[in-house]
């Protein structure tokens, strides 16, 4: 008899893991943001009183680092799914989620409270950083296989 409600010969339907699940909301957060900061930077940044009142460079500044992230956000979602992609899915979330919140706190020591959105998003920012902290040190915990055999 094969698992509950799987049909015979099928194999068990897998559950997602926490790690899964982790990478997969931090890819879809950076892939949204990055992909508004791609396509509308204006009316993303609009909500929280950021103008750019035509200022093509400074739309260019936002389209750049929108671009980057939603690149990041699929490396990232794509690491919940695809095993070899996990550990530097997760080592990139990590590096990329503490940053943008360290940062932003740093922001708000020097330069005082931004927008209550922005420091909404700092929250949200730690938090993924953290997520994806704990897959890289539970990953660095396991013993680690060459991608490439030396032929021993």
């Amino acid at each position: 008899m094969s698992g509950r409600n799987t049909p015979a010969g099928a194999p068990p339907a897998r559950r997602p893991t926490a790690g899964r699940v982790g990478l997969t909301v931090a890819g879809l957060v950076a892939i949204v943001i990055g992909g508004a900061l791609l396509t509308v930077p204006a009316t993303f940044h609009a909500g929280n009183g950021i103008e750019y009142a035509g200022n093509s460079s400074l739309l260019s500044e936002t389209r750049g680092a929108g671009g980057a992230l939603l690149a990041t956000g699929v490396l990232v979602m794509l690491g919940g799914y695809v095993r070899r992609l996990t550990y530097p899915a997760a080592l990139v979330g990590a590096v990329v989620y503490l940053a943008y919140g360290l940062s932003r706190l740093l922001g708000m020591m020097l330069d005082g409270p931004p927008a209550a959105g922005l420091v909404a998003a700092t929250v949200v920012e730690l938090i993924l950083g953290v997520v994806c902290g704990r897959l890289v040190l539970r990953y660095d915990r396991q013993p680690v296989t060459p991608l490439l055999s030396d032929g021993a």
